[in-house]
């Protein structure tokens, strides 16, 4: 299908940075063709979008996220990491496929009606006996129609080993392992412009042993797939790691193997200067999650010193029991209000937030050559937001219409050419369905850790 999109502001997030006032996105087969100021160039079109009054983006990129969590919101709302993690692993080993996969619908809707195209997703809650639990996250990406990372994650370290969640959810490590590359040989397609892609992801240094992190690393580069897991989220996990290992949970990924151009962090709050400098020396990412580092106070990342660093930083959600709103489109405002707090009013820029939410994801993801931005060549994922309301009204600049005013609603949302959100609403699900089912399920869940 041939698409054709004018009249609209465009910020292709290339890198140099280009915008258009007035301009166009010629798409064809669902790859894009043309970009450029001006109408477009004459040709056959099978739709023509007349984007007068919207501004053009990147689909955005979400680097981190819990789409289990959708069916356990509202929980601990007063509670540091570890005490939010001690009340809710037990509500989270009553989890099953029904369960996942009604959560992720909900999730991955909320994510694509923020303007998210790409979402990664860290499972590593596997209840004994519930089966496969990434075949759900990837039925509901495609339902809803959005590129997924399914990071297929992992615990053996449970209560008895002195680690934080029940024994029920924790796997032995050469079963996780095998789990993992089980998972990689399933789903994972490494094809460019593929919509599923499999990374390796323990946990976290406290729920993980050494052993585990060390041969998930190398499990992950002998079959050419990305690495992610926690790490430096909060004070206590710095501690925990000074008391048992002896070192900081940087130096900690760095003995076990976990630097690298194909890794990226969640969090990476409490980094001192030599490990932000070594983050950027090896290119290594880290996912900003700045909504849900507020809400469970665990502190604000160095986002301006990894980037000025070399580091690759993209936004993350983070799961929904930690982020209520589970929409992506606030990140942009939430990292750069945090920077701010931080760093003074300079330290991030409304195009700052922007780069983060579109090539700063890809390139965390391993993906800055097909998706992340609007140049020729690379996969149809755009969002165009309408600015013609009164939040938005006056204000000159759309950029900072987007990431400074309350979030547009979506004309269009378009992955890999196809559109997935048209005039607000998702066309690949029933928004109706789509609540019942997370209703049900939630419902379900709370049942039957009561009924234990």
């Amino acid at each position: 299908m041939r698409t054709v999109i004018e009249n609209a502001a465009i910020a292709t997030v290339d890198a140099a940075g280009t915008e258009h006032a007035t301009g166009h996105v010629v798409i064809d087969g669902g790859v894009i063709e043309a970009v450029g100021a001006g109408p477009a160039p004459d040709g056959a079109a099978d739709r023509r979008v007349d984007a007068s009054g919207c501004l053009v983006t990147p689909g955005f990129v979400n680097t981190h996220h819990h789409l289990y969590q959708w069916a356990t919101r509202g929980l601990a709302q007063q509670a540091t990491l570890f005490e939010w993690l001690v009340e809710l692993y037990p509500v989270w080993a009553g989890i099953d496929q029904k369960t996942t996969h009604a959560a992720a619908l909900a999730g991955l809707t909320r994510l694509a009606r923020t303007g998210c195209t790409t979402a990664a997703d860290h499972h590593y809650v596997f209840p004994r006996g519930e089966g496969d639990l990434i075949a759900p996250l990837v039925d509901a990406a495609r339902q809803v129609g959005l590129r997924l990372h399914a990071v297929r994650g992992s615990m053996d370290r449970g209560k008895s080993r002195g680690g934080l969640p029940p024994d029920s959810v924790v796997e032995d490590k050469d079963e996780a392992l095998a789990a993992t590359a089980e998972a990689i040989d399933r789903y994972h397609d490494p094809a460019p412009g593929s919509f599923v892609r499999v990374a390796v992801g323990p946990c976290s240094p406290f729920t993980v042993s050494t052993e585990l992190m060390t041969e998930a690393a190398e499990l992950a580069r002998s079959r050419g797939v990305r690495l992610h897991t926690h790490l430096a989220e909060t004070v206590d996990e710095e501690e925990q790691c000074l008391a048992e290992l002896g070192c900081t949970p940087m130096q900690y990924a760095e003995n076990t193997g976990w630097l690298g151009e194909d890794v990226w962090f969640a969090h990476g709050i409490h980094f001192a200067d030599e490990a932000v400098a070594r983050l950027g020396a090896t290119g290594t990412g880290v996912a900003h999650c700045p909504t849900s580092n507020a809400r469970l106070g665990a502190g604000t990342a160095r986002v301006a010193d990894l980037l000025a660093a070399g580091s690759p930083v993209g936004l993350g959600v983070d799961g929904a029991a930690s982020n209520e709103d589970g929409g992506l489109g606030i990140e942009l405002r939430q990292s750069a209000y945090v920077a701010r707090l931080r760093g003074g009013p300079a330290a991030l820029s409304a195009r700052d937030a922007l780069r983060l939410a579109t090539m700063g994801g890809a390139r965390c993801l391993g993906r800055q050559d097909e998706i992340g931005s609007l140049e020729p060549g690379k996969q149809a994922d755009l969002a165009i937001w309408r600015l013609d309301g009164v939040e938005h009204a006056g204000i000159a600049d759309p950029i900072a219409a987007l990431v400074f005013a309350a979030l547009p609603p979506l004309r269009l949302l378009l992955a890999g050419g196809r559109p997935v959100v048209e005039d607000g609403a998702c066309v690949g699900v029933s928004e109706v369905d789509v609540v019942a089912g997370l209703r049900a399920a939630s419902t379900a869940l709370r049942e039957k850790v009561v009924a234990r």
